[in-house]
Parts: C-alpha cells; sequence; structure tokens
C-alpha cells in the first residue's frame, strides 16, 4: 500500500458488506457509515454456499517487523515504520504492537522515537498503533532462554533505562517482556505496572518462586510461552509448568506449525483455557520475503520453503517467526480443536482485552468499522484431519470503514 494512505475520511460514505458473523453463523449484511458500524441486520433468503465469513480485524500485539525491516534498527525511519504498519493490513490486522527487540539503548531510544514520530505523523499509523512492545532487553546472556537476543546487549533491568525509553515514545510503551530471574525483578515490575506498563515474563530461566514473586508484583502475561527456552529441560519442576500452571498469568502463544507442536498447543489452549490465551504471529523483519539466505547482525539467517525462519545451513535453530496470524486462527482449530469463534476471538477480543481496548475489536453496531471478509481453508471446511497449513483466505480487509484490501 502507498505510504501516502489514509484510512479516514470527512466525506459521509455509506456502504454494505454481506456475510456469516464468524461468532454465530448468521448471514447478515452490515452497514457502514464512515468509519462506524451502523447497523448489522439479518439476510433476507440468504445463499449460504456462497457468503463468505465477517470477522473484527486482527489484533497483533508482537510485530518485530516486515519486507527487510526491523523496529528494532539504527536505520528505522517514519515513513519504514508506516509501511510496515500498513503492510499488515493485507494480512488482515487493523491494530498491532511494533515490538523493538534486546539492542543498544541508543538503538532502543532511535526505535521508540520514529515509530511516535509515524503516529504523530500519519493518522492511519496513530490508530494502527495501540502501543509499543518492548521485548527485552532485561534477559540473561545464558543460551537457550535468551534464543535470538544478542548476549552483548541483555542486561539487568534499568528503571531510568526505561523511563527514558517511555518518554522517547511519548507514553506509547505498553508491554514490556522480561526475565523475572534478577533480584530487583519485584520491585521493577510493580514500579512498571504502576506506570501503566503491562509486565509479560519471557526468555527465562527462572526459578518457580521468582516466577510466583513476578506475578505478586503484577506480570500477568507469558510471552510465546514454550519458545525462548533451554533446548533441553528437566521434567519437573521448570519454569514452563510454572508459568502454565499459574491461573493469573495469560499466554500468548505463535501457533505457525513451526515453534509449536500441534499437541503442545492443544495441552497448553486446555490448561491455560482459551480464555487465558492469545495468538501473536512474533514476525521477524524477515517476514514478507522469498525462501532463501539474508545477513542479519550477528549470523546469516535463512527463510526455508515451508516458511520456517532459521540459523542459516540447518533447520531446527528458528530465529523468529515469518508466517501471518491468521494462519495460528486456522491451527488453532486444527491443532486444539477450537471452534470458528473461539480460535478468531484468541486473535481479536483477547488481546484487545489484556490491552483494556475490547473495543478495538468488536462486531456490533456502533463499533469501529475495522473487519475482515474472508474464506476457511479447505481442510477446515470438511470433516477428518489433515496437514494442510493454509491460513484464512482473506478477501477483504476494512478499516475505519475503508476497504485497503
Amino acid at each position: 500500500m502507498p505510504s501516502s494512505t489514509k484510512v479516514h475520511s470527512t466525506v459521509t460514505q455509506t456502504h454494505e458488506i454481506a456475510g456469516r458473523r464468524y461468532d454465530t453463523a448468521e448471514a447478515v449484511s452490515i452497514t457502514i457509515t464512515n468509519d462506524r458500524i451502523e447497523a448489522i441486520r439479518p439476510l433476507a433468503a440468504p445463499s449460504q454456499q456462497n457468503l463468505p465469513w465477517i470477522a473484527p480485524a486482527l489484533v497483533d500485539i508482537q510485530i518485530n517487523g516486515f519486507g527487510g525491516q526491523e523496529f528494532s534498527s539504527p536505520d528505522l525511519t517514519p515513513e519504514a515504520v508506516a509501511r510496515v504498519v500498513r503492510q499488515q493490513f493485507a494480512a488482515g490486522v487493523a491494530r498491532l504492537c511494533p515490538t523493538l527487540t534486546t539492542n543498544s539503548h541508543a538503538v532502543l531510544r532511535h526505535g521508540m522515537e520514529m515509530i511516535a514520530a509515524a503516529c504523530d505523523r500519519w493518522p492511519d499509523v496513530n490508530r494502527a498503533v495501540i502501543g509499543i512492545h518492548l521485548e527485552g532487553p532485561y534477559f540473561s546472556t545464558e543460551d537457550g532462554p535468551r534464543g535470538a537476543h544478542p548476549a552483548e546487549h541483555c542486561r539487568q533491568p534499568d528503571w531510568d533505562e526505561l523511563t527514558a525509553l517511555q518518554i522517547a515514545a511519548g507514553g506509547r510503551l505498553k508491554i514490556l517482556t522480561m526475565s523475572p530471574e534478577f533480584d530487583s525483578a519485584p520491585q521493577f515490575i510493580r514500579n512498571a505496572t504502576a506506570a501503566g506498563v503491562l509486565v509479560a515474563i519471557g526468555h527465562t530461566g527462572a526459578t518457580g518462586a521468582q516466577i510466583r514473586a513476578a506475578v505478586d508484583a503484577g506480570a500477568r502475561l507469558s510471552t510465546h510461552l514454550g519458545n525462548g527456552a533451554h533446548r533441553t529441560l528437566r521434567r519437573h519442576p521448570n519454569y514452563i509448568w510454572d508459568q502454565l500452571a499459574e491461573d493469573r498469568l495469560w499466554a500468548s502463544l505463535i501457533v505457525d506449525g513451526h515453534h509449536l507442536p500441534g499437541e503442545v498447543v492443544q495441552t497448553f489452549v486446555r490448561a491455560k483455557t482459551p480464555e487465558r490465551c492469545l495468538l501473536v504471529s512474533d514476525l521477524s523483519g524477515l517476514a514478507g520475503l522469498p525462501p532463501g539466505r539474508y545477513p542479519s547482525s550477528g549470523c546469516e539467517l535463512e527463510i526455508l520453503t515451508d516458511g520456517r525462519l532459521v540459523i542459516a545451513g540447518q533447520d531446527q535453530l528458528l530465529a523468529g517467526a515469518s508466517q501471518p496470524l491468521h494462519l495460528g486462527i486456522a491451527n488453532l482449530m486444527r491443532f486444539a480443536g477450537l471452534d470458528l469463534k473461539t480460535a478468531v476471538g484468541l486473535a481479536t477480543s483477547q488481546p484487545a482485552v489484556l490491552l483494556d481496548k475490547p473495543e478495538v475489536a468488536e462486531l456490533r453496531d456502533g463499533a469501529a468499522a475495522d473487519l475482515i471478509v474472508f474464506e476457511l481453508p479447505a481442510d477446515l471446511q470438511r470433516a477428518g484431519a489433515s496437514k494442510q497449513q493454509d491460513g484464512l483466505r482473506i478477501l477483504k480487509t476494512v478499516i475505519a470503514g475503508r476497504e485497503v484490501l
């Protein structure tokens, strides 16, 4: 989409969209006036076979970049931020959290400033960015939990630094993923929570006691549970069981078919319940590029033909994600047996509620006109298991009442 595209208008515009509601399967006609849903009415004598599905547009709280651009980059510009944000519309994502990953203070501050500048310059970008997610840099340098985060930039929690980054972000920093294995972590988490930042646990080798202390202090989320961990874990206890059993923690999941086996997804969702789970894409800056090898800071990366993003030369060590969020919706239905309403909810209403913004993902009269019109992949339209790994087929994305796809 051209960088000059806007999704707002001062001229009254009304149009209608027909389809089946994702939550009830009712055939409806949705009347949109300007940027709001004016009315949702049943269709008279609908032809069910030809109608696509309609749902709120998606909400992704963890996107590191796209199309060759990372948000954590000294070369980031407001124009690049806007381009990455707008590229998500084609995948049905209307609201997102640009995610900055572990780096030097200078690079993180620069990233915050560029995202804030893009939001200040373009109303559609400001509307789409519901917060900034800072993943790191408060992680251990230990291999395994650290994942692909550079060891030279992993450091202990620093309240002055976080305050400076929040100022650079213009107050838009909403999520911090950190490890609670530092002695200073509980007080740091209390301070961040009091300042309105949602603290998530991730990339951690913390003990059960450290995880409980973090939750007592206000931590509310496990970031991409099951990933960013040692390759070999003690049977029990371990930090995955500890987070899985903690009912006060929600869990974000990468369900691209690579980061978690289907049986693990099924187990996590059953243990946490869908009400305490949400989907993230965790898109890397290399997402959207064709298969091949690409240079990166520290090592060469490779996108395989099956979509996996790995350290080049092997096929097991993942180095990020490259698959769209809507693939996770389809995989939740395949792996965990969720119905369409529940699976879509993990990528719409669930993240919106977690960020105290339930109004951004509703399908009702008067709600924001942010919608996706889609078809299910072939294997989910018929009974029986399938190894097919297709996502939803997004036919149309409507943002603020305007079709952008």
